[in-house]
């Protein structure tokens, strides 16, 4: 069985202030596979990596400019990052990058950071609004692309498919057998988040799920280890 991806939420947030630069940092040193993030667009385009909309102290980002963001502080204290600052600073990793809200004038601005990144290829976007996943996909129809689902859909290979999307980000806990085996019979995979207990990281590790989305990559890693050495013993 395929050895699930490694995936920081909004960088080794358990250890540092989410989708900060120390965050993204520090999931590269504790060897995950990855980063997920979450993006607005700003007032004149530029896309800025922050959780919610607004940045306290400064109001909505659609309706703030690049250069009025560029003087933001978050929690611990650095400046807010541009998506093109944590491209950089992560260098030869994949990057999730969740979009929060983006209008269709927007996505040439996405794309365009995306494609100037340093490894393009490794990037792939997701989204909670299934409208924008698709609308980027007709776009850019070789970008790779997601769907996030906080609830167990009657039909989750459909809500993929009307999109155009090959990976299904599916809340940990509604993340069972069936789930894992209909996207994987349907050529999609399957993403769990936000699993942060070794317990439960194990359990998804045994189902087969092909990526696992934390807080903690080196809890996620101490997973994987489990489950080789159970592998070992179990040849032996």
């Amino acid at each position: 069985m395929p050895r699930p991806r490694i995936i920081a939420h909004r960088g080794a947030s358990g250890y540092e202030y989410e989708n900060s630069r120390a965050a993204f940092r520090r999931a590269v040193t504790l060897d995950a596979d990855g980063v997920e993030l979450d993006v607005h667009a700003t007032q004149d385009g530029a896309i800025v990596v922050h959780h919610d909309a607004e940045v306290p102290g400064y109001g909505p980002i659609a309706l703030l400019t690049r250069d009025e963001l560029r003087q933001a502080r978050i929690g611990n204290g650095e400046t807010l990052p541009l998506l093109q600052d944590v491209l950089e600073l992560v260098g030869d990793f994949d990057v999730w990058v969740e979009v929060k809200g983006l209008l269709p004038a927007q996505h040439g601005a996405l794309l365009a950071v995306l494609d100037a990144g340093p490894s393009p290829d490794r990037y792939a976007v997701h989204s909670l609004d299934h409208r924008i996943v698709r609308r980027l996909g007709e776009e850019r129809p070789a970008l790779r692309r997601g769907i996030l689902l906080s609830a167990y859909l009657e039909d989750p290979v459909a809500a993929l498919q009307a999109v155009g999307a090959t990976t299904l980000w599916q809340e940990w806990q509604l993340v069972d057998q069936e789930l894992v085996e209909r996207v994987h019979e349907a050529g999609a995979c399957i993403i769990a988040w936000t699993v942060n207990e070794i317990g439960d990281l194990e359990r998804l590790v045994r189902l087969g799920v092909d990526g696992l989305c934390g807080n903690y990559p080196d809890r996620i890693r101490v997973a994987l280890a489990a489950r080789d050495s159970a592998a070992i013993r179990a040849l032996g």
